[in-house]
């Protein structure tokens, strides 16, 4: 975190506020510009719907010099850790029941928000680009006066000084989820000449190089749970042919978790002959004997309860797109909104 003491709040005054800047390296992937756009579209989205409070917002945005050229700037308000930062401080690496939840209920609310509003997908939903609001910035404050009395080590260079980190105090309380990052952010959809998501998380229309839209978020949701939840990848995309990812081992483990696709769908894609025969069945020889479905792999809740986590983490891993519920959809989820099973 950075105190900027003049930076231009838009007030007649300039106001010392904590801030936490953005610097991008040069060349880099995605471009710095496309997210100033996204930022500087959201800026204008008149709304007043419950998920716009979970979407992080760009305070300002400016070019500094450096010895190799500009670099882009994004300033923001200061957040906390991220959500894979706080699955990790347990033990067991896993999020509570109780705690999945609400995370969920919010990034659902954040991704309605985005997609019937904003018309934007995300593309690159994963626990390190979900933030934990900072609502008590006395432990800025805090750090600051830390910082004056006991100055921590730093290097002395003749065009410039690099300070050591210092650790903030964990504050009392922590705030609500903010799903950040719009780097890799569309506008509604794309075409089938598309890479977007993370490799784990990415939806079979992307895979079988299909045009795609908002519902490959909910997918990617979806495969996220299983890492919030038990800690492992739902689909790793392993290959043992070749010891690395590939669309032919990830497309199998599909099969295997969900059951084969239906062939109207298969009969959409032009590459799906790659992996499937004209009825729909699966011709890429991967081992799958160690694979299984999520009723078999589900070993933490019981009954009822697990019944409808099952069928609310189902809704959002169908093949078709189509298919898949909304996000406005499953916040009336019976599971997510039952808190006393």
């Amino acid at each position: 975190m950075k105190l900027l003491a003049s930076w231009d709040s838009g007030l007649a005054q300039p106001q010392k506020k904590y801030v936490a800047p953005k610097i991008f390296a040069r060349d880099v992937s995605p471009n710095p510009a496309h997210e100033v756009k996204i930022y500087d579209y959201l800026s204008t989205i008149a709304s007043e719907h419950p998920g716009r409070k979970h979407i992080r917002t760009c305070l300002d945005s400016f070019e500094v010099e450096g010895p190799d050229g500009k670099h882009q700037c994004l300033v923001h308000r200061p957040l906390w850790e991220s959500l894979r930062a706080l699955q990790y401080q347990d033990s067991r690496r896993k999020l509570t029941e109780e705690l999945l939840r609400p995370v969920l209920w919010c990034i659902l609310q954040a991704i309605d928000y985005l997609h019937s509003e904003c018309h934007l997908v995300h593309t690159d939903i994963k626990a390190n680009n979900i933030m934990l609001s900072l609502e008590d910035e006395s432990v800025l404050e805090a750090s600051v006066k830390e910082e004056a009395a006991n100055p921590g080590p730093r290097n002395i260079y003749a065009d410039r000084t690099i300070y050591q980190s210092r650790a903030i105090t964990r504050p009392k309380t922590i705030g609500l989820p903010v799903l950040s990052d719009f780097g890799l952010a569309r506008f509604r959809g794309g075409d089938r000449n598309d890479d977007i998501q993370p490799e784990i998380y990415r939806a079979p229309e992307i895979l079988l190089d299909m045009d795609w839209s908002y519902s490959v978020d909910i997918w990617n949701i979806g495969s996220m749970i299983w890492d919030l939840f038990y800690n492992e990848h739902l689909f790793d995309g392993y290959d043992p042919a070749t010891n690395k990812l590939s669309n032919r081992a990830h497309i199998s483990e599909m099969v295997a978790v969900l059951g084969p696709p239906p062939v109207s769908f298969l009969e959409r894609s032009e590459t799906s002959w790659k992996y499937f025969d004209h009825s729909g069945c699966l011709t890429t020889g991967v081992d799958l004997s160690n694979k299984h479905s999520l009723d078999v792999r589900e070993q933490r809740l019981d009954g009822e309860n697990k019944r409808l986590f099952l069928e609310f983490v189902k809704s959002m891993l169908r093949w078709d797109p189509n298919e898949r519920l909304t996000a406005r959809e499953l916040l009336d989820d019976p599971w997510l909104n039952n808190y006393n099973l």
